[in-house]
């Protein structure tokens, strides 16, 4: 289907201009992913929702390689009691040498007092406490799964849906013509050995100017559309030719006219 851009009436693919108000319908093209028939500037298909411009899109669009984060170790924590044992380098006169330089002056002889015991504080160490057991996931395992409740059963009334009955009203002389609702396809036209009308004219004045297979009438859903099928003398609706192809859809109160002149004409209505 063809939406017209001015009315927003969906119009048959094919069609070269709206059916309801005869504005120029824009240009069409195929949907790459269902084949549906899709207007040339439309941005998603109307019957499965692909994006148009997804192959120019991936096409224009660089690759990017995804950042990759770094593991730094951490830095391992020195242990305090190592640093306490370990001797200062700095100490023996402020040399790294495990043995003191050699002095120039002759040795003199010091007194030492008696080495004496320093006390070290005990070490202390402190327990961790031990972990708290995980039980929760065991008992979630554990725990009766509940039953699931049942929704309450919804009733919802049904709506009989009302019958529409459309009818033509041929002008000249006030006759009424019901159209049949088990049909699809109504042919309009006079007695031939081709397709049979299923509303024949040919009782009807100034009938001679209407074709053995003149129109037809398609019903779809609660829509009624009309198309001339090649006839010699034209249709009319509201005095305005209906160009072969296009179709219009009908609403209460238009006018048919079979043929030029408006000889045979009916009117349509819905009640």
């Amino acid at each position: 289907m063809i939406v017209c851009p001015n009315c927003n009436h969906p119009n048959p693919d094919g069609a070269v201009q709206c059916e309801a108000c005869y504005t120029p319908l824009p240009a069409t093209s195929n949907c790459p992913s269902c084949g549906a028939t899709v207007q040339a500037d439309a941005a998603f298909c109307g019957q499965c929702g692909y994006n148009l411009h997804a192959t120019a899109a991936a096409a224009v669009a660089p690759t990017v390689a995804p950042e990759i984060p770094l593991e730094v170790q951490p830095s391992a924590t020195p242990d305090p009691l190592l640093e306490l044992l370990q001797p200062d380098p700095l100490e023996n006169g402020g040399t790294t040498n495990s043995q003191a330089a050699p002095s120039p002056l002759p040795p003199t002889v010091v007194a030492t007092p008696p080495e004496t015991s320093i006390p070290t504080a005990p070490s202390t160490t402190i327990a961790s406490p031990p972990p708290e057991p995980v039980t929760a996931p065991m008992e979630e395992a554990m725990a009766p799964t509940p039953e699931p409740v049942a929704a309450p059963a919804v009733t919802v009334a049904r709506t009989q849906l009302q019958q529409v009955t459309a009818r033509l009203i041929h002008v000249q002389s006030d006759r009424e013509i019901e159209l049949p609702q088990s049909l699809s396809v109504i042919h309009i036209g006079k007695q031939n050995d081709r397709i049979p009308p299923d509303i024949d004219v040919s009782g009807f004045t100034g009938s001679e100017i209407v074709s053995r297979i003149h129109a037809d009438i398609r019903i779809e859903g609660d829509a009624h559309y009309i198309e001339d099928v090649g006839s010699s003398n034209g249709t009319y609706i509201n005095n305005l030719p209906l160009l072969p192809g296009n179709r219009h859809r009908l609403r209460p109160g238009d006018r048919i006219s079979l043929g030029k002149g408006d000889m045979v004409t009916f009117l349509f209505q819905i009640s």
